[in-house]
């Protein structure tokens, strides 16, 4: 099921695959600068988490339905993503909300979560920093959000590696309740690049944590 949100910078949109059986948990998911919702994770994440519950909420920015190849600045991105919470919220009322998304879509949730509440931010490959870069570090970003906090990142991420994340957190005084987890052999993207990687074990390599730390704060 798609919905349509309106934005000030257009239509954004809404991918929804509903929960099976009783709904516990709304998780509404940004996509990265780079891709859209069919991103490799954020689809497993459709596919799989319903069947335990989860109601899984893709939302396309409205720059990315426009057809534009660029994403707009992070003040824009926040802006288009507080109508998309606000629709899932009323949508779902009754349900716990935890916000995430991937890449630039965990900024985007990590930020949101500083200053409104939620029971849990899902950060997948956060950008810890530009690669090659990392005296330029969001850490502020990741440990501002004022909720629990999951973090699934690729073993050799050239935007952070899982260490480079652990002690940017450890380093944050506010950093408050963090889970880290890392995905042997991935990058960036999180889905399997090398002959021999297991589509199926990628998949719940990501998959598993996320239920169970929805399990935890939902």
């Amino acid at each position: 099921m798609d919905l349509t949100v309106e934005t000030v910078q257009g239509p954004g949109r809404l991918v929804v695959a509903e929960a099976t059986g009783a709904p516990s948990t709304v998780l509404l998911l940004g996509h990265g600068a780079g891709g859209g919702v069919e991103a490799f994770d954020l689809r497993a994440l459709a596919d799989v988490l319903p069947a335990a519950g989860v109601t899984v909420v893709r939302y396309s920015q409205p720059w990315r339905e426009a057809g534009r190849k660029v994403a707009v600045s992070p003040p824009r991105l926040d802006e288009a993503w507080a109508p998309a919470v606000e629709a899932v919220a009323t949508r779902w009322p009754s349900l716990p909300l935890v916000v995430g998304g991937r890449s630039a879509g965990a900024r985007v949730a990590c930020r949101w979560a500083a200053t409104h509440e939620v029971v849990g931010v899902v950060a997948l490959s956060f950008p810890l920093h530009p690669p090659g870069r990392p005296e330029a570090s969001r850490v502020d970003e990741l440990a501002g959000a004022r909720a629990p906090l999951l973090v699934v990142q690729g073993e050799s991420d050239p935007f952070g590696r899982p260490g480079e994340i652990r002690d940017a957190i450890d380093a944050a005084d506010h950093a408050g309740d963090r889970t880290l987890v890392e995905v042997p052999g991935a990058r960036h993207g999180l889905e399997p690049h090398r002959v021999g990687d297991d589509p199926a074990t990628r998949v719940a390599a990501i998959v598993d944590p996320v239920r169970e730390f929805l399990t935890r704060v939902g």
